[in-house]
């Protein structure tokens, strides 16, 4: 099976060409990628830990899930395949921002992309792929942003990067909607 290619874009999300996806990570190239965060009906977002094979940030815990779209696939078909993939369930999902971010990582590997944030909501116990994810919980906001702050070194490092920008945004919305 050929390696899985990502879409290369410019600051403006615009496709300049695609780049097997290894490549893309070890030479820090911006390309497209998607991170869905799933609530509960607590307003508590499911956790995943990634798989221990995993070839990059093995054990660590983040968001829901993430991946990278495929040529031809919109940001929500890609993000409802990917839950899917890893976690076993499909639920609406409902894109909410952007951003582009860079994470480089110890084994030399550089994540550079630009992040589509997806938001859904489910609440039901997911029926994960143990090839991806080796366990998952559900934990209040507040929660996950104290732990990150006491204990960096148990979630990868765009998820680091993303909840920061993500829980602000949330936040906003959310004091909007009241």
């Amino acid at each position: 099976m050929a390696e899985e290619k990502v879409i290369l874009v410019n600051s403006k999300d615009e496709q300049i060409g695609l780049m097997p996806k290894m490549e893309a990570h070890e030479k820090g190239v911006l390309h497209r990628a998607f991170s869905v965060f799933v609530f509960n009906d607590k307003n508590e977002l499911m956790l995943q830990q990634r798989a221990l094979s995993k070839y990059h940030s093995p054990g660590l815990w983040t968001n829901t899930c993430c991946s990278h779209q495929r040529e031809g696939e919109s940001n929500l078909q890609a993000g409802k395949r990917r839950l899917q993939e890893e976690m076993g369930f499909v639920t609406p999902l409902e894109e909410k921002t952007s951003f582009i971010y860079k994470a480089p990582f110890d084994n030399g590997l550089t994540e550079h992309e630009l992040d589509h944030i997806m938001v859904g909501y489910y609440n039901r116990v997911p029926k994960i792929n143990a090839d991806e994810v080796e366990a998952w919980k559900w934990k209040p906001l507040e929660d996950v942003k104290k732990d990150i702050q006491e204990q960096p070194e148990l979630y990868t490092a765009w998820f680091k990067i993303i909840f920061d920008k993500f829980y602000n945004f949330i936040n906003i919305k959310n004091e909007s909607n009241s």
